[in-house]
């Protein structure tokens, strides 16, 4: 676990907070409306996650006003789950979706929302320090494939190299 959390803090060291060129995080945020547990149906794969599936990530509020982020996916090759808890911040006013984490402090990664459904907070799409982080995520384990599909067009139009994505199982 403490190596899966390292290699976690170690893939944000370079950019602590930053966004990738030409990139914005959406503004009209509600933090309320994003907490709770979101699933992962995409990823560009990185060795903090690498052969788990079944990845969820819970967000919840902190007493300090931060947000309680807790991440798992299921390890098959290992027959157990994994589990990684945080911490996120603001990194700029809080109705902008861009934040801080951080697994192992006092290093922080960013965390940027690019893309939302605002009407109802089902789906978004979220970037890292650079287009090596991308992630897409939704409040249902198996979102609708017109979904996945917009998403992973927005991805592409973004820049990021979607024919890398590894999906959900």
């Amino acid at each position: 676990m403490k190596k899966y959390l390292l290699a976690a803090c170690a893939a944000f060291l370079p950019a602590c907070a930053s966004i990738p060129k030409g990139l914005q995080a959406v503004d009209g945020f509600d933090l309320v409306r994003y907490l709770g547990t979101w699933h992962e149906i995409a990823r560009l794969d990185h060795s903090f996650e690498r052969g788990l599936v079944k990845v969820t990530a819970e967000y919840s509020l902190r007493a300090d006003g931060g947000v309680k982020v807790l991440n798992k996916g299921f390890d098959p090759k290992k027959n157990k789950w994994k589990e990684a808890e945080g911490r996120a911040y603001f990194t700029g006013g809080k109705t902008t979706g861009s934040l801080k984490v951080s697994f192992f402090r006092p290093f922080y990664g960013s965390y940027h929302i690019i893309d939302l459904d605002k009407a109802g907070y089902q789906y978004a799409l979220v970037a890292g320090p650079s287009r090596s982080y991308l992630w897409i995520l939704a409040r249902s384990p198996e979102p609708p494939a017109a979904t996945i599909a917009m998403l992973v067009s927005k991805a592409k139009e973004f820049g990021f190299d979607t024919n890398k994505l590894v999906f959900a199982k």
